[in-house]
Order: structure tokens, then sequence, then C-alpha cells
């Protein structure tokens, strides 16, 4: 088990990708915290089947404050430490440019962002404070690697996380805090029903036709599984990556090559 002991903080666990990544750092080894703005019991009717002694179930909005506080302390309380962040909490929107709004705006940076950076921001520094080190992983996208006409909010986000990561990677070089990303690409959850929806909406598509021809558009042919994020995750979580810091790594079926 390549994260034994290791205690996890992931945002975002309620569902998709990081449901996906809590199964698997729990089979690794890992006690993990599941952040998500979903109710409690929405996330215990999701954990049924998990093991209490290494979870603990957190309702929080990682763009409030107070919240980002409560997400550390708790796991402290519960656990000791924290020696990985999985940072995943997300939304997703998109609309015309010349229609764009300030209120898509302002949602779309305060969880993709300002939520991302100011956890990142608290847990380091109790990683700072603990010592020995640690390792935060960012969840960028395809997205922040180019514009696209419609989505122009979202894909800024998703490249402020990715420059985020860079900046945080040296800063806490010092402190042997490895900070990487993982940039998917277009992985089936979901949240693909809102942005099949959506595109459907502005480019007047049927729904489902996005969803079909994105996939068919991946070099691999098919759009991606959750649980093909995970290795990813628990490869940048755990010792093999020591020597790794500053990156972020697509996993896109070919999408995006760098």
């Amino acid at each position: 088990m390549q994260l034994e002991d290791k205690i996890a903080i992931v945002t975002g666990g309620g569902t998709g990708i990081g449901e996906s990544v809590v199964r698997r750092y729990l089979a690794e080894g890992a006690k993990v915290v599941v952040v998500d703005v979903k109710a409690k019991p929405e996330l215990e009717a999701t954990y049924a089947d998990a093991d209490n002694a290494s979870l603990l179930l957190l309702q929080a909005d990682v763009t409030k404050r107070d919240s980002i506080e409560t997400i550390v302390c708790s796991t402290i309380d519960r656990f000791g430490r924290i020696d990985i962040l999985f940072n995943n909490a997300a939304v997703f929107d998109m609309r015309p440019l010349l229609d764009e709004s300030w209120d898509i705006f302002d949602r779309v940076f305060a969880v993709n962002v300002k939520g991302m950076f100011f956890l990142m921001q608290r847990v380091a520094q109790q990683m700072v404070e603990q010592g020995g080190g640690g390792k935060i992983i960012n969840m960028a996208s395809q997205a922040g690697r180019r514009g696209e006409a419609l989505v122009s909010h979202y894909c800024a986000s998703k490249a402020a996380v990715i420059s985020y990561t860079q900046s945080a990677a040296l800063a806490l070089a010092p402190h042997h805090i490895n900070v990487n990303g993982i940039a998917p690409g277009v992985i089936d959850t979901p949240m693909w029903k809102e942005v099949d929806a959506l595109f459907a909406r502005y480019e007047n598509r049927p729904l489902g036709e996005k969803k079909r021809l994105v996939g068919e558009a991946v070099p691999l042919g098919r759009m991606g599984r959750p649980d093909e994020l995970t290795g990813a995750a628990v490869f940048l979580a755990s010792a093999d990556a020591d020597y790794i810091t500053a990156q972020t790594l697509n996993v896109d079926g070919g999408n995006w090559m760098s």
C-alpha cells in the first residue's frame, strides 16, 4: 500500500473524480477526510460501505474562510496531522463571451481559484508547522491549457490553478512540500450532464451530442473514467514522486501534448 497511514484531505469528495480518489486512497492505506458541499447525510450514504475509522466526512464550503479553518482543525483533531491535500472542489459554467455576467465570474473564481488557493495555503501552513513535508495536488484541467469561446471563465480559472501550483511549489520547496497538478481531459462524471446541457443550449445541439463528439475526438477514442485519474493521484501523493514538483500532469487520453 503506497499511502499507508498517511492522512489525506480530498475536497469535492462526494462524487465523480473526488469519490474515486477517496476510495483509491483508502485502498492504499490512507486515512481520508472527505470534504464536500453536500449535506452530511448524503456523504454518509455514499460512504456507507467504508471503514469509519479511516474516514472523516465534512460538509464545508471552500470559499469560506471559517470552513477552511474547520477543515484543517477537524483533520488535526481526528488524525493529528496532514500529509496530503487533493484539492479537487470545482464548479463549471459557460456563456458566450459577449453575454458573460459578473455572477458567473464570481462563482467560478470563488470555488476554482480562491477556494483552491486559500485551502492550499492553510494546509501548507499546517504542514510547515508539523514538519516532515507533504504532498499537495491541485486539480486543473485541459481547459487550463487553452481558451474556449464559450468557456472563458472556467478556462481562465484552471489556468490560474496551473500557475498557482507552480508558484506554490517554488515557495514550499524549502519545506519539502511537493506541489503538483493533474489536468484531466473529458472525464465521464455526473458534471458532464450539466456541461452537455449548456453546450446544447448555446450551440443549438440535441442533448447528448456534445458529449458523444468530445469523446470521439479523444485520440484514445473515448471519454475517461473517474477511476482512471486515481493512479496519478496516488503517484503524486506517494514517495515515488518525492523529486517531482511544480508539474501539472495531463491525464486526458492524448488530447493535449506537452
